[in-house]
């Protein structure tokens, strides 16, 4: 037998070269890998959590991970694996996403020099291969022995993930502490996914919130998950445990393109009876009192396949719905109003939520399909001191500016500011449709005759008249000629009354007439200066 360059190669040679040589420092490096997962182990599990590269099963695709840089920031002669952050690759639903997972097990997660150049280098060829980055959050912060150095790193990783906001998804899962400045990192982020337990975020601890307020407050009622998801909107999803949460990520991941330059994943979807025994539920949805509240999720839910329907910030600002579905296969953003909570009235928080929301589907080209029924924005004092003016322009900036198809259905009130800024067509929705028992107008009936017929109620109040008759008869009157979508119809602000069984249908017929929308340019300027 010969060798590549024709020599002769004897039996003893042969079985000598049948396995390549180990040098020792190969051995060592992988028994100290070994010994860092068992030392992980005993301490993470101790506590409840997941190890690092246990939560890395549970984000990819069986046997797909690929780490980069896995002895970078080690001492392999010394005895020390490497740094406090896995980098690497893998695959979630076939398709190829980076990840960075702070291991707590290691200098208890925190962030030094080494760490942050590893984070950056992913971060770098995430955006190069245009795929999205997953974080895994559970760290101490920044490594104090490092001093500014170790802060500096927070500086590049910042500028990094607002680089590519908006150019590849990018998704933050919280499965320990994280505090101080390391809080701006998911913060830049698209969303935040937190856990009921062992999740924590906050700028200062409590401790130095004791030291500085006197007030005494627990880590998890400072900013625990549940206090992110429904007070402070922070977070965006949580999750029962930490594979609960992984699990929404890999959700989330499926309905988005791996960049802006790409269109979302389209699945195979063939309607049946499941969807025309929804259509015909639609009309039963609807109250015959437009006083009565109703539950939006179960108009969604009749409209989008396989009625599946992926909340967004289900726990904040309740009186907004936001989530992801799909319709035909084609995933798509769906904002609505949820009449079950304030009516679906605009608040600030609602405002907020909702904009966030139409942003991140203009980024990622998924269109958007707007269900309204609100009374407006919220009145009083309080809204007002909130900054109502300010964080509702946030809507319009929103819708006004998205490129996406857009698609909106009126199921029942769209009153005043509320109904031009919910993807009305002057605000530059493609398809807007209307259900028979809509409403569209400045005010309600009864407080627009309040003030358009101020001075007959009170002639009416001194002549001794019965003053609640004739508001109502004045209101039905109002409702007839003017609470109606005729006006709009004839404005041609809304193309087509539309029965409620209908829905689905023109929505897909919608989108298949809109799927080659695409981005233009229409000024030469940087970029707009938003209401923030």
């Amino acid at each position: 037998m010969t060798d590549v360059m024709g020599m002769r190669i004897d039996a003893p040679a042969r079985q000598a070269q049948s396995t390549q040589p180990m040098r020792a420092t190969i051995v060592r490096a992988a028994q100290l890998a070994r010994d860092a997962e068992e030392k992980a182990v005993k301490r993470q599990h101790a506590k409840g959590k997941y190890t690092a590269r246990e939560r890395l099963d549970l984000l990819f695709d069986s046997d797909t991970f690929e780490e980069i840089g896995r002895f970078n920031g080690g001492d392999i002669n010394d005895g020390k694996a490497g740094s406090a952050v896995i980098t690497g690759f893998g695959t979630v639903y076939g398709r190829k996403v980076a990840v960075y997972a702070q291991d707590f097990s290691v200098r208890g997660g925190t962030l030094g020099t080494a760490e942050g150049r590893k984070i950056c280098h992913l971060m770098d060829m995430a955006m190069d291969l245009k795929i999205p980055v997953v974080a895994l959050i559970d760290s101490g912060g920044a490594r104090i022995q490092e001093g500014v150095a170790a802060l500096t790193q927070y500086g590049h990783i910042f500028r990094k993930t607002c680089a590519a906001s908006g150019f590849i998804p990018q998704i933050s899962i919280i499965l320990g502490p994280c505090a101080g400045g390391a809080v701006y990192c998911p913060a830049l982020t698209d969303l935040i996914i937190m856990t009921r337990e062992n999740s924590d975020m906050f700028v200062t601890g409590p401790d130095v919130v004791k030291a500085a307020t006197g007030e005494t407050i627990s880590m998890d009622e400072l900013g625990g998950g549940y206090v992110h998801n429904a007070k402070s909107g922070v977070a965006h999803y949580l999750g029962e445990d930490e594979a609960d949460a992984i699990d929404y990520a890999r959700t989330v991941l499926a309905y988005l393109p791996s960049n802006s330059d790409e269109q979302a994943p389209v699945y195979a979807f063939a309607s049946g009876r499941a969807e025309q025994e929804a259509a015909k539920r639609l009309a039963t949805i609807m109250p015959d009192n437009d006083r009565q509240p109703y539950d939006v999720l179960d108009v969604i839910r009749c409209i989008v396949d396989y009625g599946e329907f992926v909340q967004v910030h289900e726990l904040f600002a309740r009186s907004a719905v936001v989530g992801f579905a799909c319709v035909d296969g084609r995933p798509v953003g769906i904002v609505a109003n949820q009449p079950n909570v304030n009516a679906g009235i605009l608040d600030v928080d609602a405002s907020e939520k909702v904009a966030r929301f139409v942003r991140l589907c203009d980024a990622f080209n998924l269109p958007v399909i707007t269900l309204v029924d609100t009374p407006g924005y919220k009145p009083g004092a309080d809204q007002e001191h909130a900054g109502i003016i300010r964080r509702g322009a946030k809507v319009i900036y929103a819708y006004a500016n998205a490129q996406v198809p857009m698609i909106t259905v009126i199921l029942r009130k769209a009153f005043g500011g509320a109904y031009i800024v919910m993807g009305s067509k002057a605000i530059g929705a493609d398809v807007n449709v209307a259900w028979p028992s809509s409403q569209i107008a400045v005010l309600g009936a009864t407080g627009a005759v309040n003030i358009i017929h101020r001075k007959d109620l009170q002639k009416a109040k001194e002549a001794g008249r019965d003053v609640d008759a004739l508001r109502a008869e004045l209101a039905a009157e109002y409702e007839r000629t003017t609470v109606n979508a005729n006006l709009s119809l004839e404005m041609g602000q809304i193309d087509a009354m539309i029965d409620p069984e209908q829905t689905r249908d023109v929505i897909e017929r919608s989108l298949k007439l809109l799927s080659t929308k695409r981005r233009h340019r229409p000024t030469t300027k940087h970029h707009g200066n938003q209401p923030l």
